[in-house]
């Protein structure tokens, strides 16, 4: 039987993701972090996902995506209604789920060449 890895075309591959770490390509990360397919910003300043507010998404929104996936930790939490206008009102979708979720949902749009930008809460 024949096997073969299968790389993806992008940069940053997201192996896994739960409420306090996540793996990106080899490496395991332990604080909050936005992931596009070609850009990783570690320690986003973003702990609760209940203090989102528009000012924090300005790193996520700066990656000009056309859809951002909001991991919200071990459990789909929404943010405060100001947090998710600040992507609407620029026309940017946004989906909010658990991070497993999320994790899983950014390769398949980054695997389909789509602008996803996936900003993670992992708690500390």
């Amino acid at each position: 039987m024949q096997l073969t890895l299968e790389r993806p075309d992008h940069e940053f591959f997201l192996r896994g993701a739960d409420g306090g770490s996540a793996l990106v390509n080899e490496r395991r990360l332990e604080s909050s972090f936005v992931l596009a397919p070609d850009r990783l910003i570690e320690d986003w300043a973003v702990a609760d996902i209940g203090a989102l507010g528009a000012g924090e998404l300005a790193p996520v929104l700066a990656l000009k995506p056309e859809v951002v996936l909001l991991g919200t930790g071990e459990t789909q939490v929404f943010p405060s209604a100001a947090a998710m206008a600040a992507c609407l009102s620029q026309g940017i979708g946004v989906e909010v789920m658990s991070n497993a979720a999320a994790a899983r949902t950014f390769n398949v749009l980054a695997g389909e060449g789509r602008r996803v930008v996936a900003a993670f809460v992992l708690a500390r």
